[in-house]
């Protein structure tokens, strides 16, 4: 790729507009089926993670692990454990990913 189009990319990247709600809703249930096996093709927000959808404490860690590689953002520890429905998981999420790559928990 010419220098300049490497440039270009670059800098539309800088100036993308973050997935929306529903990208990263639906990024979260191809990660849930996927490391469940379960499909949940009309997943509730108001379903718990634990009880609802029976994720134990490894699942949890496995999905927020690539949850944060597939936006390129870091979750405390501190926010992993505000998390408690679906839509916990979405509003983080959200504010999270339209922070920018790699943000820090203030």
């Amino acid at each position: 790729m010419p220098e300049s189009r490497v440039a270009q990319v670059t800098q539309d990247a800088q100036h993308a507009q973050p997935p929306s709600r529903q990208v990263i809703r639906q990024t979260l249930i191809e990660l849930l089926e996927a490391d469940t096996g379960e499909k949940y093709p009309d997943l509730d927000e108001k379903t718990p993670l634990r009880e609802g959808l029976g994720l134990d404490s490894v699942d949890v860690v496995s999905i927020v692990s690539q949850i944060e590689r597939r936006f390129r953002i870091r979750l405390t520890h501190e926010e992993l454990q505000t998390l408690v429905s679906v839509e916990d998981v979405l509003k983080l999420l959200e504010a999270k990913v339209a922070a920018g790559p790699e943000t820090k928990a203030a």
